[in-house]
């Protein structure tokens, strides 16, 4: 993920693995180092969003609160599942890019790059400022 630096700060950049299961109302996310230390998990079901980091356990309101805090941006986490499966996420509206632009869709404010899914990889760029891009390779198996 990287976020575009704004009113003089420089870009940030965050990289590692993430495993997500479950679903917008119940699951569990992740997230880790690129050598596999186990950084946080985030764990949501109705009425309940909690972190879990090496410093304790700390509640949120939601999802994006969550995503603020720990990425220091808000993330569409409810949109994610469908989109790592290369698809608009029912829940909002979604318009298809057209050519010369890459193959995918815009929705939520994000432009979601199909462009590699047969690769295994996908791309969303929100381009409301800060911009975001958050590139994942899919692990299939």
């Amino acid at each position: 993920m990287r976020v575009d630096g704004v009113d003089g700060a420089g870009p940030r950049s965050l990289t590692g693995a993430f495993e997500l299961r479950g679903d917008a109302r119940s699951g569990r996310l992740s997230l880790s180092t690129p050598l596999g230390s186990l950084i946080a998990q985030a764990r949501w079901a109705p009425g309940s969003v909690v972190l879990v980091t090496p410093q304790g356990e700390q509640r949120f309101d939601d999802l994006d609160a969550l995503t603020r805090e720990v990425v220091g941006e808000s993330l569409p986490v409810a949109a994610l599942f469908d989109w790592l499966r290369g698809r608009p996420w029912p829940g909002a509206p979604s318009v298809a890019t057209q050519a010369p632009a890459e193959p995918g869709f815009e929705q939520l404010g994000w432009t979601v790059s199909l462009a590699h899914f047969d690769e295994a990889s996908i791309a969303a760029r929100r381009a409301q400022a800060p911009v975001v891009v958050v590139r994942a390779k899919l692990d299939r198996s």
